[in-house]
């Protein structure tokens, strides 16, 4: 599976499951039910992915103006941190105010589901990768050995 189909059955997949866990972890560390929960799990998910289109945008008019080329180590570190630092600004006050809970219980949960979300979307990732295939652009070159 390639190009499109592969981007919106990955980010349905993805998310679909992160509301799962999340809702689960809201549950456990919030003694708020499903209700509360699951949606507050729905709300954190449409902002993050709108976050990460606008912030796709914005970092990839920023690298346009870099002398050096390509994406390093470095830059994509400095990817992931810019977004996962927008994202907390973004969503803490909602945390907050749906749980009705304070700014330090929010910035815990926060930082809880940076932690989450780290390892969930690489074990994801890899999943996907072995069930549904490497998409094209991971391939190997025929005749190239995979690392």
């Amino acid at each position: 599976m390639q190009g499109t189909q592969r981007k919106v059955i990955h980010a349905i997949l993805f998310e679909f499951f992160a509301v799962i866990s999340v809702t689960l972890a809201f549950m456990a560390t919030t003694r708020h039910g499903v209700g509360r929960s699951g949606s507050l799990a729905i709300a954190t998910s449409v902002v993050a992915m709108l976050w990460n289109m606008a912030y796709n945008v914005l970092f990839e008019q920023w690298e346009k103006r870099q002398t050096q080329r390509g994406r390093s180590l470095a830059r994509r570190i400095t990817h992931a941190i810019g977004f996962e630092a927008g994202l907390v600004v973004l969503l803490l006050p909602l945390v907050a105010w749906w749980l009705d809970i304070g700014a330090g219980m929010a910035l815990s949960l926060e930082f809880g589901l940076v932690l989450f979300f780290v390892a969930y979307g690489l074990a994801f990732n890899w999943y996907f990768d072995r069930i549904f295939g490497l998409p094209m652009s991971a391939k190997p070159r025929e005749g190239a050995s995979i690392d």
